[in-house]
Order: structure tokens, then C-alpha cells, then sequence
């Protein structure tokens, strides 16, 4: 067994501009897209934007680990 980064979420202010980057100057396919919270293509680890708050400033990352059966 080993670890595997699953998701890496970015906290965004403005989620159109955002998302415009990542399809238009990184060439990334959206997966599921609402104003608070954008998924895209990025197999085998998902790329997430989701809007800041207080907790989570924008610039602020999170990223998930999960357990990898191989």
C-alpha cells in the first residue's frame, strides 16, 4: 500500500477568472463547474478551485491523500 495525491484544491477570489486561466493559458478541460466550486481533467489527481473565505484566503491550497491499492 502507498499514498496518492487524489486532490489539489486552490482557493480562487474570482472564480470566472480563474477558471478562464486554467481553460485558456493551461489548456485544462472543465469537469463540473457552479460558482463556488470548479473540477478539472487532470487524471489521476483532480485539480479543484474553490472560492476563499476567511479561512482559506485565496492563494491558499489544500491537498487530499488517499491510501493506493497498486
Amino acid at each position: 500500500m502507498s499514498t496518492a495525491l487524489t486532490y489539489a484544491i486552490k482557493f480562487v477570489r474570482d472564480m470566472d477568472a480563474a477558471v478562464h486561466f486554467h481553460t485558456e493559458r493551461l489548456n485544462l478541460k472543465v469537469r463540473f463547474q457552479t460558482p463556488e466550486w470548479t473540477e478539472f481533467e487532470t487524471c489521476p489527481t483532480t485539480l479543484a478551485l474553490h472560492i476563499a473565505s476567511p479561512e482559506n484566503p485565496a492563494g491558499a491550497a489544500f491537498l487530499a491523500l488517499a491510501a493506493c491499492y497498486a
